[in-house]
């Protein structure tokens, strides 16, 4: 236990490209005790971010259960960018396709995000040309924000939140230029990204 307590710390603070020796030297336990565990990086990623993910789409789900889809929207933005600009190896795994874990993310957040977007648009609370794929790429950018503004104020971000979702409200004023992305184009886009 002491050994995910002490990946968890390291990969939040300073995001997946840390060593396996960083890891044990933070956790007071020697690389070989460490690689006796995890035969390999990618299997104590997995151990540490399985139980992540598992709690945050706990939370996703009991945001979604929201009667009010326009605070469930609101709330499940907030508290993706919350976990991932608190944690860097969150915030890697959710954004990076690569490191395998995006079907998992996928399969789970996307039907529930649809469902929302969905409700909220047959309410009213939301733009009509709002696509699910929208949410997603306000919540890497205000994640990304979070990160420039951290050293200036850790909670600076939840402005640029507000800005954004405002935005995102009905009645929309000026029509969007151009197309929502496809749950295909976004995944392409972040794999590509340089972010």
């Amino acid at each position: 236990m002491r050994l995910l307590t002490a990946a968890r710390e390291v990969f939040a603070a300073h995001g997946l490209a840390v060593s396996l020796d960083d890891v044990a030297r933070h956790a007071g336990v020697g690389v070989g005790t460490l690689y006796r565990r995890f035969p390999n990086k990618d299997a104590l990623v997995d151990a540490v971010f399985d139980h992540a993910l598992d709690e945050l789409f706990a939370a996703v789900a009991d945001i979604a259960a929201d009667p009010d889809p326009w605070r469930a929207i609101t709330r499940l933005v907030e508290e993706l960018v919350r976990r991932q600009s608190a944690d860097r190896g969150l915030y890697e795994i959710c954004t990076k396709v690569g490191l395998g874990r995006m079907e998992r993310i996928t399969a789970q957040y996307v039907p529930i995000v649809d469902t929302l977007v969905a409700r909220a648009r047959a309410e009213g609370t939301l733009r009509p040309d709002v696509a699910p794929s929208d949410i997603a790429v306000l919540v890497i950018m205000v994640t990304a924000t979070a990160e420039a503004t951290r050293a200036a104020d850790p909670d600076h971000w939840r402005r640029y939140l507000t800005l954004l979702l405002d935005g995102l409200r009905a009645p929309g004023t000026t029509p969007l230029p151009v197309a929502a992305l496809t749950h295909e184009e976004l995944e392409v886009a972040i794999r590509d990204a340089r972010f």
